[in-house]
């Protein structure tokens, strides 16, 4: 693995039972992330996609096959250290935005950075603030996500997931609930934060129209990576 590595799959496979079936989702799947990219994982609807975020983000573990995040086995690790490790090196957006409705977007933000006790009161409002400038949404801080438009709710998602500082971003399908135009302004977002921070971006997608608008492109059908 080589320093600038953020993530290394090596010959991951996962199933999961419906019924009384074994249903393969990942197949010896073989992929690294490096630092810096920006990546789209681009496959139909039941290709795989999700799970093998899944499985980098530490959400859930393979049958067979090992994943590193910056160099650590997450095999070797209990579920108290891969929590630490998801809230400290990654941020995630998901398509369905997933704010707390009673919540404001400055709480939504900031929500993620409590669980971290490492990080003072000060510097948790210090990153939230950053993050909502970064995104376009410092004015509306104090409002609550029914006060929001789509694209709104996940550009605060987005902040949400750049609050903690990570070395790597997961967004799987982000731009599946909004119209063509919020969706480019989305990806436009992301590719802006990807070179103003360096955060390394993968995120999943069925939108074959996207692929012009990424560094590198890898492609899944049936739980297996293809050219």
């Amino acid at each position: 693995m080589t320093s600038s590595t953020i993530v290394k799959v090596d010959q991951v496979s996962k199933s999961y039972r419906l019924g009384q079936v074994s249903v393969p989702a990942l197949k010896n799947v073989a992929v690294d992330i490096h630092g810096g990219e920006f990546t789209a994982l681009i496959g139909a609807s039941g290709s795989g996609k999700s799970t093998l975020l899944n499985m980098i983000g530490c959400i859930d573990n393979p049958d067979t096959g090992k994943v590193w995040i910056q160099g650590v086995d997450v095999g070797t690790l209990n579920d108290n250290a891969k929590s630490d490790l998801r809230n400290q090196k990654i941020g995630f957006i998901f398509q369905s935005f997933n704010l707390v409705p009673v919540l404001s977007v400055f709480e939504n933000v900031e929500l993620p950075l409590l669980i971290n006790h490492q990080i003072s009161k000060a510097e948790r409002r210090q990153r939230v603030e950053e993050a909502l400038k970064d995104v376009g949404l410092e004015t509306l801080a104090n409002n609550r996500p029914d006060q929001l438009s789509g694209g709104q709710r996940q550009r605060a998602a987005i902040a949400r997931a750049l609050a903690g500082h990570p070395v790597l971003v997961l967004a799987d399908e982000p731009t599946a609930n909004l119209d063509s135009d919020n969706s480019n302004r989305i990806i436009d977002l992301m590719l802006q934060l990807n070179k103003k921070k360096n955060v390394t971006f993968l995120f999943s997608t069925h939108d074959e129209k996207l692929m012009g608008r990424v560094n590198r492109i890898i492609h899944i059908k049936d739980g297996v990576i293809t050219p």
